[in-house]
């Protein structure tokens, strides 16, 4: 399964290379019968055996099936991305200082001020800025802003 959503997302970003909006059916028939022969795989390595290694197994290849769709959205709506790690990214901090902090905040205040730096730090990134230059330029020049954006009329 593993070599199946590699390959995938290589064909996906092959295809965002090449300007394209979708892959071609011949692609995306493969990437299934692929993602289906792989789950037919782990049925039949793990039928009759009653490990707890192969319980996870089954869970597992159920899920894959009932989410499906989800799983290769990235693969047929070019849009999405493979992973979610710019999501994941952006709670990482949140999360440390959370556990590091006893899983509680003092105030509401320094839970607000932390909330504040990690969103302008994460913008700033997300822009292309390194955070040190953004926090640097924030205190003696000022606040860096992203461009404005043209209104679409």
């Amino acid at each position: 399964m593993a070599t199946t959503l590699t390959d995938a997302n290589r064909a996906a970003h092959a295809a965002r290379e090449r300007g394209a909006d979708r892959l071609d059916e011949t692609t995306l028939k493969r990437i299934r019968n692929h993602y289906l022969g792989a789950l037919a795989r782990g049925e039949t390595e793990n039928h009759g055996a009653h490990t707890e290694l192969a319980d996870k197994a089954r869970t597992l290849i159920r899920r894959f099936r009932r989410f499906e769709d989800m799983i290769l959205r990235f693969a047929t709506d070019l849009s999405v991305p493979f992973t979610n790690n710019t999501a994941e990214r952006a709670c990482r901090p949140v999360k440390i200082q959370q556990r590091t902090s006893g899983g509680a905040w003092r105030t509401l205040t320094g839970l607000t001020d932390f909330a504040v730096v990690q969103s302008y730090l994460d913008t700033a990134t997300k822009w292309g800025r390194n955070k040190l230059d953004a926090l640097h330029e924030l205190f003696t020049t000022g606040a860096w802003l992203p461009p404005a954006l043209t209104p679409v009329e």
